[in-house]
């Protein structure tokens, strides 16, 4: 039987305070791991990744804000849209003729800030 690393960093988030930490659960079902990379799937996208990062850093845009910000077409941007809502990542509201979208799960936000931290890590140890 594998032991728990003893000094493993303590994720410190409050986006899920209800829920188990992931050494405290049971091991992944398939179908939690078919989910879960299906949820993957849709962020492994670097526009929809960008559009997230735009999102963040200024909490709600429009689809034209948004494709001025990412130097993209408004079409292209309403269709990676699209998939983040699906996926109940984003929220959109209507102010007359522009749709608003932000974030509506702080977890995506922490998930987003923990890959650049992965990639920051990554680069440093690189350049050492």
């Amino acid at each position: 039987m594998a032991s728990k690393i003893e000094n493993k960093p303590r994720v410190d988030s409050d986006c899920c305070p209800s829920i188990a930490a992931v050494d405290e659960r049971p091991l992944l079902s398939s179908g939690q791991a078919a989910e879960l990379m299906a949820l993957f799937k849709v962020l492994a996208n670097d526009t929809r990744l960008r559009m997230l990062h735009a999102l963040v850093s200024r909490g709600e845009l429009c689809v034209g804000g948004l494709a001025e910000a990412l130097g993209m077409k408004p079409q292209a941007v309403s269709n990676q849209l699209q998939r983040l809502l699906d996926r109940g990542i984003l929220a959109a509201r209507r102010q007359g003729n522009n749709i608003y979208y932000r974030i509506i799960n702080a977890c995506v936000t922490d998930l987003l800030d923990r890959g650049l931290c992965l990639v920051d890590d990554e680069c440093e140890r690189n350049r050492a």
